[in-house]
């Protein structure tokens, strides 16, 4: 009986499975670059918006602070995006009759909001807290970007889940003091710029409030210096004592501060994890911490 196929058929069998197996795999890659990409993440992308808002004008050149517009970012799971009237308490003085502004003036006077573009949009899915990273630590550029550098507002990371299991796995490396929360050029400690911290639990106080930090060396308030080793964090620094009526401490409390200095921000997030109790990733076991 002759053979049906040739014997060069097992060679093209061959070829078959290995360009099948290649074509499958770089169909992956390119699917996962591309979830990946400014396309889907739309990173980098300026909405059209009914009026072209300048976030770097506002912030950077007039030094308006986050909170007058997102008044409820501390206490609230949204920002809030500011009502008209917010608007008008300036362009009732100044550039009154800009053809800009024609929408924020029409909104004042029928009383219908102006309909913006949300940038930062999470699925519905998605319960994310405001006040809850505020309050922990979590500075506005961590998430948004140099906001005050930007002339028209775009979207700077992912806002993937992954983007925020990275932090959420690592936290110390974006942790601040609660009084650089707004500070958009923060860069954290360094050696030339170092920060220091004391602590002290106060009854009925936040636990974040309870933390003091300064860029200013507090022993020059004529504090004594002295070396303190925490075996928690890597290395030993220079602890200062000072009273709360010195100057540099806010916390409702005559009794004594220890200041520890931190000349790297790894040191001062592991710092601040403690201090500020954030729970490490493996108590984050219940899915609807963040999806409801």
């Amino acid at each position: 009986m002759a053979q049906i196929f040739d014997r060069s058929s097992n060679s093209l069998a061959r070829i078959s499975l290995v360009l099948s197996g290649i074509i499958v795999i770089s169909l992956g890659v390119t699917l996962n670059y591309l979830q990946r990409s400014p396309w889907v993440t739309r990173q980098g992308q300026r909405a059209d918006q009914p009026v072209p808002f300048s976030h770097r004008h506002h912030v950077q050149g007039l030094g308006l602070q986050c909170q007058y517009c997102h008044t409820s970012v501390e206490k609230s799971s949204y920002a809030g995006i500011p009502p008209t009237k917010t608007c008008i308490n300036c362009h009732a003085q100044i550039w009154t009759n800009a053809d800009l502004l024609a929408p924020v003036r029409n909104s004042w006077a029928t009383g219908q909001s102006v309909v913006w573009t949300k940038v930062h949009d999470l699925p519905d899915y998605v319960y994310f807290n405001h006040s809850v990273h505020v309050n922990k630590g979590i500075g506005c550029s961590s998430c948004h970007g140099r906001v005050d550098e930007m002339p028209l507002m775009y979207q700077e990371n992912t806002l993937q889940m992954e983007w925020c299991l990275n932090c959420h796995r690592n936290p110390a490396k974006n942790l601040r003091p609660t009084s650089q929360i707004y500070q958009m050029a923060w860069q954290g400690p360094s050696s030339s710029a170092p920060v220091w911290c004391a602590s002290k639990d106060v009854p009925g106080v936040p636990t974040a409030q309870t933390v003091n930090c300064t860029l200013k060396d507090p022993a020059s308030n004529g504090a004594q210096l002295a070396a303190l080793e925490i075996p928690s964090l890597a290395g030993t620094y220079q602890v200062a004592t000072a009273s709360a009526g010195s100057g540099a401490v806010s916390l409702p409390a005559a009794a004594a501060l220890h200041y520890t200095k931190f000349t790297d921000q790894d040191a001062l997030g592991k710092y601040l994890i403690v201090q500020y109790h954030i729970r490490p990733p493996h108590e984050l076991t219940s899915c609807d911490t963040c999806h409801r």
